[in-house]
């Protein structure tokens, strides 16, 4: 049974067979200020150094703007593709989808691979109430916020 495309994430988008092979190919980061480009890890460029064989593949389309892209790519002499990280918040939590190619690169030992995951998995649950300043001293959200 294949799962349709309609059926993954929380809003509608499809899947294709998009891909960026050139693994030198350089990101451009859409949201540079995004939490998951930044929390707990700053991702830069230098993090895609090293990547081996292809940048992702199966890259998201046709997501509207429910989603926000992260970074696009492309081969030389193609468009950008902008579906390889898109992120929305939902209910409590972030859903996240990507076509990078993490199964090439964490058996790599690709350390910029292994951030942006870091960046996932601490991004996923975003807060559920904001915190005012007003009420709480700076040591007291060091603490909360980074534990």
């Amino acid at each position: 049974m294949v799962l349709p495309d309609s059926l993954i994430g929380p809003y509608p988008f499809k899947l294709t067979r998009d891909r960026v092979t050139v693994e030198e190919a350089p990101p451009t980061f859409l949201d540079p200020k995004h939490p998951l480009l930044n929390t707990p890890n700053t991702i830069t460029a230098a993090d895609f150094d090293g990547w081996v064989q292809e940048r992702g593949l199966y890259f998201a389309s046709d997501f509207g703007t429910n989603y926000t892209p992260l970074i696009a790519w492309n081969d030389p002499g193609e468009e950008p593709l902008n579906g390889a990280l898109i992120v929305t918040d939902h209910g409590k939590g972030r859903f996240i989808y990507t076509g990078i190619s993490f199964f090439r690169q964490l058996p790599a030992g690709v350390p910029g691979a292994y951030r942006l995951l870091a960046n996932f998995i601490a991004g996923a649950l975003r807060p559920r109430r904001s915190v005012s300043t007003r009420w709480v001293d700076a040591q007291a959200l060091a603490v909360r916020f980074h534990p």
